[in-house]
């Protein structure tokens, strides 16, 4: 039966291409929460005459975090009716919920694993700088914000595998 593979971790960790990695090792479909959703927040921002970059505000996460997340795990749900599918996000909340797997795990009806990707801070914000993403302006504006939002990055608490990219540079 195909898998569903969960990376998860804070923006600029490596989850992106940690899950490409994954997606190549498994011949899986791989959905990165970015690419599949941006064109259409952007829309919408804009439509809202909101910055179509915001990806950090209260609003922002009112809004589109959870519609984002289910166009995300619905688009999964299709693909694994025939191939492992590998999904790539932050996953902030959801990585500190003991029983978010399985509820995902019934959702999809497919087996799922999880992944948690992490780098030291200093490394990530190397990484943000050097991606230069406009929607990654206000992490890099106001960082000791963003490290708290993060919280203290702990594992989550349920069966997980641990990727520290750091050595990625």
């Amino acid at each position: 039966m195909p898998t569903l593979h969960i990376v998860g971790g804070p923006p600029a960790s490596g989850k992106t291409r940690f899950g490409k990695e994954l997606a190549a090792r498994f011949g899986a479909a791989f959905l990165d929460i970015d690419t599949v959703t941006e064109p259409v927040v952007q829309a919408g921002l804009s439509l809202a005459n909101k910055n179509p970059d915001d990806r950090d505000s209260p609003e922002f996460k009112s809004a589109y975090r959870e519609p984002i997340y289910e166009a995300l795990f619905n688009t999964a749900k299709v693909n694994l009716s025939h191939i492992d599918v590998v999904v790539a996000g932050p996953f902030t909340k959801e990585f500190r919920d003991a029983n978010w797997l399985d509820a995902v795990r019934a959702k999809v009806g497919h087996p799922a694993k999880a992944y948690y990707v992490t780098a030291d801070p200093r490394i990530r914000k190397k990484r943000l700088t050097k991606r230069n993403n406009p929607r990654d302006r206000a992490k890099l504006e106001d960082w000791e914000r963003y490290l708290r939002y993060y919280g203290t990055e702990s594992s989550p608490p349920f069966e997980h595998h641990f990727e520290d990219t750091s050595q990625w540079g």
